[in-house]
């Protein structure tokens, strides 16, 4: 049986972004990222309340929207499991896009942007990038 999964969650209480969603959208970048997998459990809400000091029922919240979304399941006694990955980029070898990514955003920081400008502009190219693609 899988251990717990290496996901440890940070959160942002200035972000303006609800404390369950902020641990939604850590899960799903970890599976885009290949970091959970299948099998791995993730931490039990116990361990993320002693990490985080936030409320045991926002993490429950949060398991149970993944679950609602077909990511993971709870398995009483045992905890909650990863049953699928998001990752269409898990197939395809990122290091040299990683590698590009980095050297970009050293750029971007040694031109003397904060970490908040940087995540705005990648943003917004991100944005105008995949504007097409959105359904609706």
């Amino acid at each position: 049986m899988a251990g717990p999964a290496a996901i440890e969650y940070r959160i942002d209480r200035r972000s303006g972004v609800a404390t369950y969603l902020q641990i939604v959208q850590q899960t799903k970048q970890a599976l885009r990222l290949g970091l959970l997998e299948p099998g791995d459990r993730l931490p039990a809400a116990r361990e993320v309340v002693e990490a985080t000091a936030i409320n045991p029922n926002t993490v429950l919240k949060a398991y149970r929207e993944l679950e609602r979304e077909g990511l993971v399941e709870g398995r009483r006694g045992l905890g909650t499991f990863v049953t699928r990955t998001l990752g269409g980029a898990a197939a395809v070898d990122d290091a040299p896009l990683r590698s590009e990514l980095a050297d970009w955003t050293r750029r971007a920081r040694a031109a003397g942007l904060e970490k908040d400008d940087v995540s705005a502009l990648f943003t917004a190219v991100l944005d105008r990038t995949f504007k097409g693609d959105q359904p609706g």
